[in-house]
């Protein structure tokens, strides 16, 4: 299959791309620089110039392609706190995407986030089967499974708030690892007992290809290794690696220590991926994130490569 992957450099994508080749696809990544484009060649694909803004380019892709899986999102936006732009952005990209593979039976693969759910008020930890009517990017999503009526085989992707490997250079666990260096403790809120979800990166590209070849039709799949890690405990191993202490902080502290982070350290978000196991036959086999930070590679990281 001719598989044409936005993102295809960055985190998720430097894994996806490599697992798509290694399956015997054809990989054509969107690169915007030269960086994106000689990581894409070093890597065997080929490459398609442009952007998210680039909606005529990004539709001759889509169309010369028997697949797309888009993992592009502007998240230096998000970061500079134009949220807003860079959900508008991901909307646009993906009607053009799915305009481009409307009536061709082609699967289209996008990406969400498990987090989403916290803010549901789920009673349970929260599942494929559980959705929201409205809001940021998950407009985005229910737009995508609703391509399922106009002969897209669809799905999305949403992935655990914790991707992690040594792959993961600008995630959240770099970021709280960053925080903790820079005021001297690792802090969770409250009695930390809120859970994040995680998954490997390579245990979350398997699961891509997985849904590029065979999920049904307006699929939503859960990248889910670790149901639910309290916050205390990661924080508890980044101060064991610093050898820095290990604090509680009042919630009426979080903007202050978390900064744009905030909300999400205190967020709830179990999530299952039963029904993407059982659907897809997906089973992670990597490290979970409490091994994976005990390996040490998220400590070699130069403090440039974190924010």
């Amino acid at each position: 299959m001719r598989v044409f992957v936005t993102g295809a450099s960055g985190h998720v994508g430097s894994a996806v791309v490599p697992e798509l080749l290694e399956a015997g696809h054809q990989v054509v990544g969107l690169a915007r620089s030269d960086k994106s484009a000689a990581a894409l060649t070093a890597a065997e694909a080929e490459v398609h110039r442009g952007d998210l803004d680039d909606l005529d380019s990004l539709a001759a892709a889509a169309a010369a392609a028997d697949g797309v899986i888009h993992l592009a999102f502007k998240h230096d936006a998000m970061f500079a706190g134009d949220f807003g732009s860079a959900v508008a952005a991901d909307l646009r990209a993906i009607e053009t995407l799915a305009n481009a593979l409307a009536g061709t039976g082609k699967p289209l693969v996008t990406t969400s986030g498990t987090m989403l759910l916290a803010f549901a008020g789920l009673a349970d930890a929260g599942t494929e089967a559980d959705v929201i009517d409205a809001g940021p990017r998950i407009d985005a999503e229910n737009a995508v499974v609703a391509l399922a009526e106009r002969g897209i085989r669809s799905s999305v992707v949403r992935l655990a708030p914790t991707v992690h490997s040594t792959l993961d250079r600008n995630g959240f666990i770099p970021t709280l690892i960053s925080l903790a260096r820079s005021k001297g403790v690792a802090a969770y809120v409250g009695d930390g007992a809120n859970r994040w979800p995680a998954v490997h990166t390579l245990d979350a590209a398997r699961l891509y290809r997985l849904a590029l070849e065979s999920a049904p039709a307006g699929s939503r799949l859960h990248a889910v290794d670790d149901q639910g890690i309290a916050f205390r405990e990661i924080a508890e191993a980044i101060g064991r690696r610093l050898n820095l202490p290990v604090v509680s902080i009042p919630s009426t502290q979080a903007d202050a220590h978390f900064g744009f982070l905030s909300s999400h350290a205190t967020a709830d978000n179990p999530s299952s991926s039963t029904l993407t196991r059982n659907l897809l036959g997906w089973k992670p086999v990597q490290p979970g994130l409490i091994d994976d930070l005990g390996q040490g590679h998220y400590f070699d990281l130069p403090a440039s490569t974190t924010r």
